[in-house]
C-alpha cells in the first residue's frame, strides 16, 4: 500500500472525530481535525474562523504531505484542493436525534454541565449550536447540509465508503479497515 490518506466526515455529531481517532489509532497514524484548522484558537473556542489559506498553508505544514493520516471534519466548501490527496473518504450519516444528543452531551463534556445549563454561561452558544445542526439533513441553515456533502461526495477521484454513525465503534473500524483494503486494491 503506497500510502493511507483517509478522511471521515459527516454532519456535526455523526461521529466523524471519535471514528477518525479511533481508526488513526488501528492504523498507528496520525489523527487530525478539520476544527483546528478552520477555528483560530479563542478562549471560548470557536469564536473566530481562520482564512482559507492559512488553513490550508497549516495543513500543509503540519500532515498533507506525509504518507498516511486520518483527517476528520467537514472540507466542503474550503478544502477541494485536498481532495485529490484521498485514498477513501468516509461519510458518516446518523439520525437527527442521536446526533443532537451526542452535541449535547460533547459540549457539556467541554465546557461542564453548568456552563451549558439554563443559566450557565454557555447555555445560549450550545442552543444555537444544536438549532444550527438540527437543520443538517434539510438545508435551511448556512453552512454544512446534507445537499452540500452529496454534492461534493460526488465530485471526489475516490472511493466513499457510506456508514450508519449510529453502529459501535469496533463495527466501523472494522468496516472501515474492510473498505480501505478494497479501496487499495482498485487503485
Amino acid at each position: 500500500m503506497k500510502s493511507c490518506r483517509i478522511h471521515i466526515m459527516g454532519a456535526s455529531g455523526s461521529g466523524a472525530t471519535s471514528l477518525g481517532r479511533a481508526l488513526a489509532d488501528a492504523l498507528a497514524v496520525p489523527h487530525h481535525d478539520t476544527d483546528d484548522y478552520f477555528w483560530q484558537p479563542t478562549v471560548p473556542p470557536y469564536q473566530r474562523k481562520r482564512d482559507r489559506i492559512e488553513r490550508l498553508r497549516l495543513m500543509q505544514e503540519v500532515f498533507l504531505p506525509r504518507a498516511d493520516w486520518v483527517l476528520s471534519g467537514s472540507l466542503e466548501g474550503w478544502g477541494d484542493d485536498i481532495a485529490r490527496d484521498f485514498d477513501l473518504v468516509i461519510f458518516l450519516s446518523t439520525a437527527r436525534e442521536i446526533r443532537l444528543q451526542r452535541l449535547r452531551a460533547r459540549e457539556a463534556r467541554h465546557f461542564g454541565s453548568d456552563a451549558v445549563a439554563p443559566g450557565g454561561w454557555r447555555h445560549h452558544d450550545t442552543e444555537d449550536f444544536v438549532e444550527w445542526a438540527s437543520h443538517y439533513e434539510d438545508g435551511d441553515r448556512e453552512g454544512r447540509s446534507l445537499a452540500k456533502h452529496e454534492a461534493w461526495l460526488a465530485q471526489l477521484p475516490c472511493p466513499v465508503l457510506r456508514l450508519d454513525g449510529s453502529r459501535p465503534l469496533p463495527e466501523l473500524i472494522a468496516a472501515c479497515l474492510a473498505g480501505l483494503g478494497r479501496a487499495t486494491l482498485s487503485a
